[in-house]
């Protein structure tokens, strides 16, 4: 079987349409359709068939590309198994991170990097979603991401999951407010404040709701910012309380309560497809996300 057609196809698994599919491998949607009617003339089977006006995989088409997957592991350990004749990691690493995040590990993971002068890192930093995780760790060989504590952790086999920590979220309220002097506040007791959110579907968000679901006091939410130093500047001028990372909290402009009696927190993982972790170059990225986030949270996970 040809490779770059079984690369196709497992881009329209991971994407879910032929238009993304082709945006994803920069050519058009015809080419993917012929790429994939030529797949399935070489197999003998039918790997598509039509769900409304797309298409989605056949019994035999997600076999295929769960076989694809480990012809592509083979192949990254190939060439993993080429790279230790160096005698250091070599080669660029795409890493995609969630800004919070890179506030919090990218100053750090880039001094570390210092020791590794061959090894080149091309960083994007982009506001994510856990379900949009899977597509980018298509894009990326690593993929910084978070969750909601009460949310299920990311599906391995195709993907693998290294844990780098689990971060607090603590109530942020201006130096003047009526809770500033405690150290920790019930929910309860917030009831009618306004808050300052972030966009739904985001795990900060997800951590709100949560709460919600928990205690039944439902947060009264005014904005929504997605960018975190907006926020802390809205709630240093008054305009509502929020919840946010305790890791880059600017904590000498705001007052940091814990919520009393509630784990409120978001776990942040470097997500990547199964088998590249063999690249020197991406466990050597790993392993100092990794030193960098135990040093951040003193090894707690």
């Amino acid at each position: 079987m040809d490779i770059a057609r079984l690369r196709v196809l497992r881009e329209l698994a991971d994407r879910g349409s032929v238009t993304a599919a082709a945006r994803a491998l920069h050519c058009t949607p015809s080419a993917v359709s012929q790429q994939i009617k030529a797949l399935q003339a070489e197999v003998g089977l039918s790997l598509t068939e039509a769900a409304g006006r797309g298409l989605r995989l056949t019994e035999a088409g997600r076999l295929l590309v769960a076989r694809a997957d480990e012809v592509f592991a083979a192949l990254e350990r190939a060439e993993a198994e080429l790279d230790t004749y160096r005698s250091v990691p070599r080669g660029r690493v795409r890493l995609a991170i969630f800004p919070s995040a890179a506030l919090m590990l990218l100053p750090g993971l880039l001094r570390r990097l210092e020791s590794a002068p061959g090894l080149e890192l091309d960083v994007r930093d982009i506001d994510m979603t856990p379900p949009e995780v899977p597509a980018l760790a298509g894009d990326f060989d690593v993929v910084v991401t978070h969750r909601d504590e009460a949310a299920e952790p990311f599906p391995v086999g195709r993907l693998e999951v290294v844990p780098l920590l689990r971060e607090p979220l603590d109530v942020a309220v201006p130096p003047g407010h009526r809770f500033a002097g405690r150290d920790r506040v019930e929910l309860t007791e917030l009831a009618e404040e306004r808050w300052i959110g972030v966009d739904v579907g985001f795990p900060v968000d997800d951590v709100l709701r949560t709460l919600a679901v928990r205690t039944g006091v439902r947060p009264r939410v005014v904005y929504r910012i997605n960018d975190f130093r907006i926020t802390e500047a809205l709630v240093a001028a008054g305009q509502g309380i929020a919840l946010l990372p305790r890791h880059t909290m600017d904590t000498s402009r705001l007052a940091r309560l814990e919520l009393a009696g509630i784990r409120a927190a978001r776990h942040v993982d470097a997500v990547f497809r199964a088998g590249s972790s063999a690249r020197p170059a991406i466990a050597t990225v790993l392993a100092m996300l990794r030193e960098e986030a135990d040093f951040l949270s003193g090894g707690k996970r």
